[in-house]
């Protein structure tokens, strides 16, 4: 399927989302406010089907709790599932890191998974995406999903992401312990904000 025929979407709390702010630091990228309490992990691919519905559910759930400042985010961007340029992967996840840049990332990762295309991410198809967060192409942004500037940061997330001794994606730790995996609730939006509030995060905290 061309980038052209790939239907592509933003997330239902974009408008939220466009004021949360995210900061790289070392092979992650940390969104929500600085003073926030607690501190969770994500882990996903972005060409990883169960992580868009990850983000569609539960993932939703925890950005509404970084954006009312009752946790930050520590995103750890994996790219395993693109060997030999398979799936897009690194081209995603080094569009994801330029959108960093640009004070955009909680909007393009959301609109990065609700595009999750069949086929694999392309140049095309992640600046068609781009189109859909406002302010976020312009030539600097667009060179940098073109010439792959952050390939080598790519690389090293991934290796942030195997450093944590996780298998598979979606994952999400808090203190180092998965939450919301073995239950399922990582896909339902009620069940996974209910999961997060039993380990101290949101309104039972």
């Amino acid at each position: 399927m061309a980038a052209s025929e790939v239907p592509v979407r933003t997330s239902p709390i974009a408008g939220q989302l466009a004021g949360l702010p995210a900061t790289v630091d070392g092979a992650k990228i940390v969104v929500g406010k600085p003073d926030a309490p607690r501190t969770a992990q994500v882990l996903v691919d972005p060409k990883c089907g169960h992580c868009a519905r990850f983000e569609e559910a539960g993932g939703e759930s925890l950005l509404k709790l970084a954006v009312a400042g009752q946790v930050k985010i520590e995103y750890l961007l994996a790219s395993f599932l693109d060997r030999g340029g398979a799936s897009g992967s690194v081209k995603a996840v080094n569009a994801l890191r330029a959108s960093a840049d640009a004070g955009k990332f909680a909007e393009f990762h959301a609109a990065v998974f609700a595009s999750q295309p069949k086929g694999k991410f392309t140049d095309e198809l992640l600046l068609k995406i781009a189109d859909r967060v406002p302010g976020l192409r312009g030539a600097e942004f667009d060179a940098a999903v073109k010439d792959q500037k952050y390939k080598g940061w790519v690389a090293e997330a991934e290796k942030g992401f195997e450093a944590t001794g996780a298998q598979a994606t979606p994952m999400v730790l808090v203190e180092g312990a998965p939450v919301g995996s073995k239950d399922g609730s990582l896909f339902d939006a009620g069940a996974f904000a209910r999961a997060l509030e039993g380990v101290g995060i949101g309104a039972a905290a």
